[in-house]
């Protein structure tokens, strides 16, 4: 004859992770690809700057290694596909014009790595910026179909170029809204962001909650240029 113990209790669960507890990246080689644009090259210019081990990709090896000489702070360049290779984390600034044919043509030089995809498809007419319907649904999303062995997030699509590239200013003062399928891989980007002062990495949902994310970047852009600013964005209480 068997008896339960009626004392015994349920294992005890385990506490919640602190979602501030974010990894050491420092180690990490960032590879920028599109860095020879304005936000490309403001990013590569920040991470460096606080530290960070960056390669700048372009499509022609040269000029991303002028770029990178211009830059300093060891920045390298390289052609697209040996940033890719070099690289931990690939930040994919590139234009929207040229996003898909960049990743199709890079999708075994990506394979495994961690992709930031920061984006955004917008248009311009006589009334100002306007979000563009992407048939996946938003760039970061189109990135995961063209990338089926990268890991995608996205992250870093309300920095102003022109705030990221001035040598004077000491702190970007905005919240990044980072989004991604897994948590160990947000945490990466966010611990990324983290890295330039004043800068903070926010969890904001799956990738499938990317197309208003990128899409608010239109709104940015009215409101900068009513203001004369270069407004980006914090996300209060948390």
């Amino acid at each position: 004859m068997t008896s339960t113990d009626s004392t015994q209790q349920p294992p005890a669960k385990a506490p919640a992770k602190d979602p501030w507890d974010l990894p050491d990246v420092s180690g990490l080689v960032v590879g920028v690809l599109g860095g020879t644009g304005d936000q490309g090259r403001g990013l590569a210019y920040r991470l460096a700057r606080a530290g960070q081990k960056v390669i700048i990709g372009s499509r022609a090896a040269d000029r991303a290694q002028t770029a990178a000489d211009e830059l300093g702070l060891g920045v390298e360049g390289a052609d697209n596909a040996e940033c890719a290779r070099r690289s931990d984390i690939v930040i994919i600034a590139v234009p929207w014009e040229g996003h898909a044919k960049t990743l199709e043509s890079l999708r075994e030089d990506l394979a495994g790595k961690l992709v930031v995809d920061c984006v955004n498809p917008l248009g311009f007419d006589k009334q100002g910026a306007y979000a563009l319907q992407v048939e996946e649904g938003s760039a970061a999303q189109q990135a995961a179909a063209l990338l089926p062995d990268s890991r995608v997030t996205a992250a870093f699509h309300h920095l102003s170029a022109v705030l990221l590239q001035d040598a004077s200013i000491d702190e970007i003062d905005t919240d990044v809204m980072v989004l991604g399928e897994a948590r160990a891989d947000t945490d990466i980007v966010q611990a990324l962001a983290a890295r330039i002062p004043g800068m903070r990495g926010v969890f904001a949902g799956r990738l499938r909650n990317a197309h208003q994310v990128e899409s608010l970047v239109a709104n940015l852009i009215s409101t900068n240029r009513c203001y004369k600013a270069h407004a980006g964005l914090r996300v209060t209480d948390v």
